[in-house]
């Protein structure tokens, strides 16, 4: 016998306690729509922090700098010279890199966290930019060149100057980035303690 349609309501009508609240329907499974809750929770964080490499934009951000850096390289590729067959432009060019590449990460880091504006400029700069500029499968093929053509000795004082010379290099740009900002925190301390001072001189 099936109950009255005002019983069949009221089962399924949400009760109110003594302080106003509404209570869950009296078929709901409170398990179930906590499970529920803590799933969405759970999807919503996944997304917020998910890796760089699974962001489109980001991704659209490196390769931007990519082709730019690429560009680069190739235009001054073409117009250094090579003495001899020694491969002059792509050492040029991988010290270069790694030498603004010391003075960019330093100055990013000193500046803050790797996040928003800041990782925006790390990721075409430096991750895009210098990335595609400098090239170390091209020093493994002109190297693998010199050798052989029985240039051994080339082959050595290249390898020897790119590598140790790379390290030299971002080691140097990372203290040139060290200096300036050291030098541009003691002008705001200089300002901010003697502002008459540098009013009196534009």
């Amino acid at each position: 016998m099936e109950p009255p349609a005002h019983e069949t309501t009221a089962a399924r009508r949400p009760e109110t306690d003594v302080t106003g609240t509404n209570r869950p329907p009296i078929d709901s499974d409170p398990a179930q729509t906590s499970a529920d809750e803590t799933d969405a929770g759970t999807l919503g964080e996944a997304r917020a922090h998910r890796p760089v490499h699974l962001h489109p934009g980001l991704v659209l951000v490196v390769i931007t700098g990519g082709v730019f850096g690429a560009v680069a390289r190739y235009g001054l590729s073409t117009v250094l010279p090579s003495p001899g067959g020694w491969p002059l432009p792509t050492l040029i060019i991988n010290l270069a890199g790694a030498f603004f590449l010391g003075v960019l990460l330093e100055a990013l880091v000193r500046r803050g966290p790797d996040a928003g504006r800041l990782r925006m400029v790390r990721l075409l700069a430096g991750t895009g930019f210098m990335g595609a500029f400098t090239t170390y499968s091209t020093l493994a093929l002109e190297t693998n060149t010199l050798l052989g053509a029985g240039r051994t000795t080339d082959a050595l004082a290249y390898m020897a100057a790119t590598l140790i010379g790379g390290a030299a290099a971002t080691v140097a740009g990372i203290r040139v980035a060290s200096g300036q900002h050291s030098r541009m925190t003691a002008r705001r301390r200089k300002a901010t303690l003697h502002p008459d001072r540098q009013e009196s001189n534009p």
